[in-house]
């Protein structure tokens, strides 16, 4: 990695480049402080907006979700750039593929829109540990969005790197960045760190310059803390919320300018074993109109949701441990799927009455297709193939590490150790302080014996004979993306007890699933005879052709407890139709080969396999079905060839 380079030369080299930029017609977006409004090169003006996230949607899909929006009459996307993402290891950047945030920069241009850029470092958005990467734990006293000299240290860095990249994109600049926020939510945060927030925005001044406008967002609670002199002040509320109320305490804290509400919730997010989140038409219409009628500028989020591939889901903690689900349909304007739901239409017609909207007809919904059922085959259980899935050999230590301690970022980790005395009865088996972060599936000799979950069940019971060897596969469901948002270390965090005696001595595998999936996929492995329940962590797959047009779908797993499902090597992300309320994944079209060619879907069954091993796929989701009773806590298409989907890295 090259040495970091100051702020002060970073500022020389933004006054070069400045001078080198085509010149451009003078162009600006200022607050107009003694009329209450934004003005876009002199004129007033006022942003509806709608969020999107670039991460949460395949790259060959951009085009045609930005067009839907700017049909929708949105002037603006609103998005997030999580660091996490762009920074898999410290100082190797990886902007390439669906990681390109230049090209959906250009994308949002050729549609017409403004842009709302939110780099965090921090951006919550219910993604794996808020965007930050979980490489910072490798320093296990750091202290996360503060003034800590390590976590400003990497700060530095990762912003060094982003933000002269996107200095030629600034409106000023010829491009259609018209604002940009700083940290984001911040009121809502235990430090209230006032010195960590000034840095943000003097390193924020020193690479971007001071032409454009910074801003900050929080909740009405959180006004006080979040908010810092010399940034633009938002705030962000939902329908149900008293916008005369909120908007009048805005006023504390910014006394003049436009009104603006970042954060104007359309629907909400959805964790495993709750309900499906909605929201009203009528209400999110309402709030709205009101809204519009105030001349505030409003972003509604979401207006595209996506979807959480691979492993990126974040989780909160309200009471317990609460993963979100693989689907991100936040029920949008624009579904999961992309296509223009009636509330979509309803807020068209909203806006309609306080800004021209593009005349001309949407494009229909993408065609969807229904297939299978197919029947999956037994490919193997996890541990016979370990060699593969850790291929440079298991960690000694005396006691377990964490994920991060071993530099494992996502997915699955392998405990091992072996018994040192037999157990001739049945003994508890347990991990002290809440120590299993997030799931342990628990083996031994092979035999799958049960689960141990964070905040949720605490003990089993072990028997074995002495040299018996004690297995736990530990699954990372997402570190926290809000909530008490502290450093969320995964992994075994305490070594587990059984009976009186404290295990020792153990062997760790970090294990890469999505390598030996890839590696998988252009073979035929030979199948073998299908397990009797409980299976434990088992792989199972299939092949099956697409014999008419290609179409997006919704694949189903019937009777499939928990796990991991991968399309053509590609990591669609978790299922667990046991939990509910998803049943079904999204499976875009541009990730399924057309006609004359075999498809292949591998299962990492982590518990229980169904009876009929089969799976299928339907032309409809089914989002909002909780199967079973959970714990309950209190708090007092434009793509019209085939094109095969890449998305780096998932």
């Amino acid at each position: 990695m090259s040495p970091r380079k100051s702020p002060c030369l970073f500022s020389l080299l933004l006054t070069l480049l400045t001078r080198l930029l085509p010149q451009t017609e003078a162009r600006s977006f200022v607050v107009d402080w003694e009329h209450d409004r934004f003005l876009l090169d002199g004129a007033p003006f006022r942003y509806v907006s709608g969020s999107l996230h670039y991460f949460r949607v395949p790259r060959v899909l951009w085009a045609d979700r930005l067009f839907k929006m700017q049909l929708s009459g949105l002037n603006a996307v609103q998005l997030y750039v999580p660091w996490n993402y762009h920074e898999p290891q410290p100082g190797v950047y990886n902007f390439n593929g669906s990681r390109d945030l230049i090209a959906f920069l250009n994308e949002a241009a050729a549609a017409n829109l403004l842009v709302i850029l939110r780099p965090g470092p921090y951006i919550c958005a219910e993604w794996e540990m808020g965007g930050l990467p979980s490489w910072l734990l490798q320093k296990p006293k750091i202290h996360l969005r503060t003034s800590d000299p390590d976590f400003l240290a990497a700060v530095d860095s990762w912003f060094e790197v982003l933000l002269p990249k996107i200095y030629p994109f600034l409106y000023h600049n010829g491009g259609n960045i018209i604002s940009i926020q700083v940290e984001n939510e911040y009121g809502s945060y235990k430090a209230c760190d006032v010195s960590y927030m000034r840095h943000l925005a003097g390193l924020f001044r020193a690479l971007l310059g001071n032409k454009i406008l910074l801003f900050t967002t929080d909740g009405p609670e959180g006004l006080k803390c979040g908010s810092l002199k010399g940034l633009y002040t938002t705030v962000d509320f939902g329908p149900a919320d008293n916008m005369t109320k909120i908007f009048t305490q805005l006023r504390k804290y910014e006394p003049r300018g436009p009104l603006v509400n970042s954060e104007y919730y359309t629907g909400w997010l959805d964790y495993w074993g709750h309900n499906h989140s909605t929201r009203s038409i009528l209400s999110v219409t309402k709030g709205l109109e009101d809204m519009l009628k105030l001349g505030a500028s409003v972003n509604m989020y979401m207006f595209h949701g996506g979807t959480n591939f691979g492993y990126w889901n974040g989780a909160d903690e309200k009471g317990r441990f609460l993963p979100i689900t693989t689907s991100y349909d936040y029920d949008a304007p624009i579904s999961e799927a992309g296509d223009p739901t009636p509330k979509f239409f309803a807020l068209r017609n909203v806006i309609s009455k306080f800004q021209e909207i593009p005349l001309g007809p949407l494009p229909p919904p993408s065609l969807k297709m229904a297939l299978g059922p197919f029947t999956l085959y037994l490919d193997g259980d996890l541990l016979d193939f370990l060699d593969l899935l850790c291929p440079q050999g298991p960690i000694h230590s005396v006691l377990p590490m964490t994920f991060e301690a071993v530099k494992q970022d996502h997915g699955f980790m392998l405990y091992r150790t072996y018994l040192s005395y037999t157990v001739f009865e049945p003994t508890p088996f347990w991990v002290p302080n809440n120590g299993v972060h997030d799931r342990a599936y628990v083996m031994v000799e092979g035999v799958f014996q049960g689960v141990l979950e964070r905040n949720m069940k605490h003990k089993l019971f072990l028997m074995g004979k002495i040299g018996s060897r004690l297995d736990i596969l530990l699954e990372n469901m997402g570190r926290l993306s809000f909530g008490s948002n502290h450093s969320d270390f995964k992994g075994l965090l305490e070594p587990p007890i059984l009976g009186q005696s404290v295990l020792t001595q153990w062997m760790m595998f970090p294990l890469k699933v999505d390598n030996l999936v890839k590696l998988w996929f252009p073979l035929q492995l030979p199948k073998r005879e299908q397990h009797t329940a409980p299976s434990g962590p088992t792989f199972y797959s299939t092949t099956f052709p697409i014999v008419g047009s290609v179409g997006d779908s919704f694949l189903y797993l019937p009777g499939w407890t928990k796990g991991q499902v991968w399309i053509n090597g590609f990591n669609l992300g978790r299922y667990w139709t046991q939990q509910g309320p998803q049943q079904t994944l999204y499976v875009p079209r541009p990730l399924l080969f057309p006609k004359g060619a075999m498809n292949k879907i591998t299962l990492l069954e982590l518990e229980n396999v169904p009876v009929q091993p089969q799976i299928q796929f339907l032309d409809k989701p089914i989002l909002n079905s909780t199967l079973y009773s959970t714990y309950i806590y209190s708090l007092s298409d434009t793509q019209t060839a085939y094109e095969p989907m890449k998305l780096s890295g998932h």
